[in-house]
């Protein structure tokens, strides 16, 4: 399976009757599907498009709103739009094997016009069910297959006073999630997928601009075992706010425009580090090549494999990078396929360090890796925090990127991404 667009499924409809009582449900089964009969302004009803606007939270992906087009939204008295208006219910399912993953009503928190649409703001946040674009299985986090159904289930009335107005059948449209799409998507000729953010001319056009390269943790990598053939190169933006972060005004602003890359293991780089290693330096060649990039600021940061897998990076190309910060991260015995030796993990102390992990950290224990890698890399930095809670919610210990992803790691009053900015070979 290979998804590189964002994933369009179709949209159940709900046909009010007159009495705008139980709705009899319709499946639509082509953006091209006949009118469903006269609205209560007469002639035909039209489809209502209605797309899926999807925000990356720190806990990933959800759809916060729907947003519904049709020109038989023009007459409708603007007053008569509420909350109670529509019925919002989703099935979602696993794109590896069509099994369900959940299916419940959303709750519609408000109801709003923007232009002559409608936008439908959905209940979300961390620990809200039936919002996720993602289902992590067999350690994967994969896309899932969304199946949103509307149903008007309140009069909306006309703007002249007329009948109410039915609307037609609803057509989904587009899953948008507006940080995401800033990416674009691209793959190495036999090698990686990846994701590329590319910066704004202004701030000096012409000038080369700096390169972040983000390594995503093990649940955001392909899945080509167990009969599965998933390699999706989207995930790697989706399941947190890691690459995105680097892609805000805020970041743009303190690395004076920076490329963004995201390149996506077949795995998990922690599976076979000596191999992946030159893959991803494929990728960065081949985007330096391409692009106006500063080599003498590129900068490797990753969350748990990833961490691994940045100083696996620095490693194996010592003097490439302006900046290393490698998020809970792990290396194995001598025995492990993603070894470091302590040695090497000394070697590493010429690139600036900057590692940042949790002490509740359950997955991968802060005292035997990053406490330990920083005893070791001479002159790093070390965020170590208690737990991972941001905005009054607490998340699991492992999750301290999501610190890194808000620039919130400081050191004698300078935080993160200034610190980054600032290095160069």
């Amino acid at each position: 399976m290979n998804t590189t667009l964002p994933r369009r499924t179709l949209l159940a409809t709900g046909a009010a009757g007159t009495a705008l009582g139980a709705a009899a449900m319709l499946a639509t089964t082509s953006a091209h599907a006949a009118p469903a009969g006269p609205s209560g302004g007469g002639g035909k009803r039209k489809q209502v498009t209605v797309d899926l606007n999807a925000e990356v939270l720190d806990s990933g992906e959800q759809v916060v709103s729907l947003t519904l087009r049709s020109t038989d939204l023009a007459p409708i008295h603007p007053d008569s739009l509420t909350t109670d208006t529509f019925a919002v219910h989703v099935r979602a399912t696993s794109p590896l094997d069509g099994s369900l993953a959940y299916a419940q009503d959303r709750v519609v928190t408000d109801a709003r016009w923007q232009g002559r649409d409608v936008v439908l703001e959905l209940e979300h946040g961390w620990g809200v069910d039936g919002g996720s674009t993602l289902l992590y299985t067999s350690g994967r986090n994969v896309m899932l297959d969304l199946e949103y159904t509307l149903t008007q289930v309140e009069p909306l009335q006309h703007r002249g006073n007329r009948a109410p107005v039915e609307l037609g059948s609803f057509v989904q449209g587009e899953l948008l999630s507006l940080e995401v799409d800033a990416f674009s998507h691209h793959q190495v000729q036999d090698g990686l997928k990846y994701r590329l953010f590319t910066p704004s001319a202004r701030g000096g056009r012409g000038r080369n601009k700096p390169l972040v390269v983000w390594l995503h943790g093990g649940g955001e990598g392909g899945l080509l075992t167990g009969g599965h053939d998933y390699y999706d190169n989207e995930s790697t933006l989706r399941a947190n706010r890691g690459a995105l972060g680097f892609a805000t005004a805020e970041a743009q602003e303190l690395f004076g425009g920076a490329y963004v890359l995201a390149p996506q293991s077949t795995s998990a780089w922690m599976q076979d580090g000596d191999g992946f290693a030159p893959q991803v330096r494929a990728v960065i060649d081949e985007v330096i090549a391409r692009e106006r990039i500063d080599v003498e600021r590129v900068h490797v940061l990753g969350c748990s494999n990833g961490g691994y897998m940045t100083l696996k990076m620095v490693a194996e190309n010592p003097g490439e990078f302006a900046s290393q910060v490698p998020i809970c991260a792990a290396v194995s015995g001598p025995e492990g396929t993603f070894h470091l030796s302590d040695d090497t993990l000394r070697s590493l102390a010429p690139t600036p360090t900057w590692l940042v992990t949790a002490e509740n950290d359950t997955t991968l224990d802060p005292q035997q890796n990053t406490v330990r890698f920083h005893e070791l890399i001479d002159g790093s930095l070390m965020s170590l925090y208690p737990d991972v809670v941001w905005e009054g919610e607490e998340y699991p210990g492992h999750w301290s990127w999501i610190y890194v992803a808000r620039n919130d790691p400081q050191e004698q009053g300078v935080h993160l991404w200034e610190w980054m900015a600032s290095q160069s070979l």
